[in-house]
Order: C-alpha cells, then sequence, then structure tokens
C-alpha cells in the first residue's frame, strides 16, 4: 500500500537515503529543504529555510502516514568560545524547526490510521563528549520532545527519536575530509567503521513501517556501538 511521508531535509545526507529507499518502496515522498541538492525533477520538493527564525512552512493537504524531521547541525566547540547567539541558532535549526514542523502538519497525521513522527538525536546525548555541549543540549531536547509526544500523541500517532554517531554525510564533512580523520573516526566506534547514510536510513524506514507498530517514546542508537561499548 503506497503512504505519503513528508522529510525536512531530505535532500541530502541521510535524509536523501530515505527519500530513496521509501520512493523505491513505491511510497509518495515530499521533501522541504533550502535546496534541491540530489532530488530527482520528479521529487516533489519546497523550499524551506528551517534555520530562519521566521519558518515559513508550504501549505500541504495530503494526508501523511509520517513527519521526518532531519535537519541538524555539528558545530563543536570549546563552551567558553560558545555564544548565546550559537545556542539560539542552534536550538532554532534543531528544536524550533522541529516543533513548528510538527505543529503544521500534526493534523494530516490523525487523518490516517497508522502515523509516525520520527526526529534525529545524537550518540553525544547520552555519551558526554568534549566540544560537543552545543549540539549535546538541542538533541537533548529533541530526546524530552520525543518521550513526551509519544505520551501525548498515542496511541494514534508514534513517536521515536534515533541517535546515530558519526556518520560520511555532507554535515560531517569537515570531520571527515582527510583520510587520515576518517581512519580516526572508524578506530573510536567498536565497529572499526564510520556509519554509512544508507545503513541508517535503512532503520529509519523500518521505524516508519508498521513491522515496528509497537515502539514508540524511544531513542534508538545507531552508533556502531559507540554509546555503550568499550574496547
Amino acid at each position: 500500500m503506497q503512504k505519503t511521508y513528508l522529510i525536512a531535509g531530505g535532500s541530502t545526507g541521510i535524509g536523501f537515503a530515505l527519500y530513496q529507499q521509501l520512493s523505491d518502496a513505491g511510497h509518495h515522498v515530499i521533501v522541504l529543504s533550502r535546496e534541491r541538492h540530489n532530488l530527482p525533477d520528479s521529487a516533489e520538493h519546497h523550499v524551506v529555510d528551517f534555520s530562519d527564525p521566521a519558518l515559513v512552512l508550504p501549505e500541504i493537504t495530503a494526508e501523511l502516514n509520517g513527519i521526518i524531521y532531519m535537519p541538524g547541525s555539528i558545530l563543536l566547540k570549546p563552551f567558553r568560545s560558545i555564544g548565546r547567539a550559537d545556542f539560539l541558532n542552534d536550538y532554532q535549526l534543531n528544536v524550533i524547526g522541529a516543533v513548528e514542523t510538527i505543529k503544521k502538519y500534526q493534523a494530516l497525521l490523525s487523518k490516517t490510521q497508522v502515523s509516525s513522527i520520527l526526529l534525529m538525536s545524537t550518540v553525544a546525548v547520552g555519551t558526554g563528549m568534549p566540544y560537543h555541549s552545543l549540539v549535546a543540549s538541542s538533541k537533548g531536547a529533541i530526546e524530552g520532545l520525543t518521550r513526551a509526544l509519544a505520551a501525548e500523541l498515542s496511541p494514534n500517532v508514534r513517536v521515536n527519536a534515533i541517535a546515530p554517531s558519526l556518520s560520511d554525510t555532507p554535515l560531517a564533512e569537515k570531520l571527515l575530509n582527510t583520510e587520515e580523520k576518517k581512519q580516526a573516526g572508524k578506530e573510536r566506534h567498536p565497529m572499526k567503521q564510520i556509519g554509512q547514510p544508507e545503513d541508517i536510513a535503512s532503520y529509519m524506514a523500518w521505524l516508519l513501517s508498521d513491522a515496528s507498530k509497537f515502539i514508540t517514546g524511544q531513542i534508538l542508537s545507531i552508533d556502531g556501538g559507540m554509546g555503550s561499548l568499550r574496547k
């Protein structure tokens, strides 16, 4: 059965990999992002800048089976050098953008029998890491939002979040732009590899499917063991 999904930030990285997998499975996918990037001409795309405090979201009337919010940032800096504006900008992109997107399209989810909201956290929330205070703060808010919404919207809407580690995406380009950095990233993971967009997207597609209908209010780690193992 064809379903309709809305992906905020679905034109690059993990979001684009998820777009591809859902589209290949025969589903209709609506993408909101600043640019089309890798999207084919046939994709339904709306230009949206989720970092803009005056966020404007398009009118959509389709019944939705899922809302997926992917925009995020990785700004690693010593805490002493992070200003108020840095925290506000990061919170706008990671949290307020997600809140506004869910509020805008929540009513479309209620029209379907099976629907889901999927958000993005990070391994850095559950595992303290130097220079991660910005992303850990905003994604920590996402984890709290996930659990609160899961309770409030059940049983009609499932709400989950995934917490990946370092992944080979444009967002992490500065952290992986040399072979030395890539090798160091691999060594930090018990699985001795860096996450690939397709692997993470496959797990997300499963979380959106009926196969995971008994799962809600969870923060699910896809981190190569980084958050829970020591070797």
